[in-house]
């Protein structure tokens, strides 16, 4: 007899199209907006904002593709891709960026090495580690 050893990583979760949800998601799986949040969203895993989808809020994630809006600032620990139906009206952090052609972008950037994720857990504070990687410079 075997063991299911699935990490929670392995978590989806939707919100669908006419949703809307006021408040904080904290997840340790991927996240899929394609309704309105008004709130922020910590995760361990990646988020897609898809083209119906709303956030107006913080966004802390390790991987990001937005095709919808998000109003506020987004920090991911390794790559943000901007497609072309994206517009973002806040600040960005991120480790590598890809921005399509039609996207919009208004505020600041920051790129730096990859950072640790940040996820409040009753008051505490706790780092979530996340994989770097070190490439040569050329």
């Amino acid at each position: 007899m075997g063991k299911n050893n699935e990490s929670e990583n392995n978590a989806i979760n939707l919100l669908g199209i006419g949703t809307e949800i006021t408040g904080d998601i904290n997840s340790n799986g991927d996240i899929r907006i394609d309704g309105t949040l008004i709130g922020n969203i910590i995760t361990k895993g990646k988020v897609v904002i898809g083209q119906t989808g709303k956030v107006k809020g913080e966004i802390k994630c390790k991987n990001s593709d937005v095709s919808g809006s998000i109003e506020g600032k987004i920090v991911v620990s390794q790559l943000l891709s901007l497609k072309v139906s994206a517009n973002i009206n806040g600040d960005i952090q991120t480790n590598k960026l890809s921005i399509e052609p039609g996207s919009k972008f208004t505020g600041n950037c920051n790129m730096s090495d990859e950072r640790p994720i940040y996820q409040t857990d009753e008051g505490k504070t706790t780092e979530i580690k996340s994989e770097k990687t070190t490439e040569p410079v050329k």
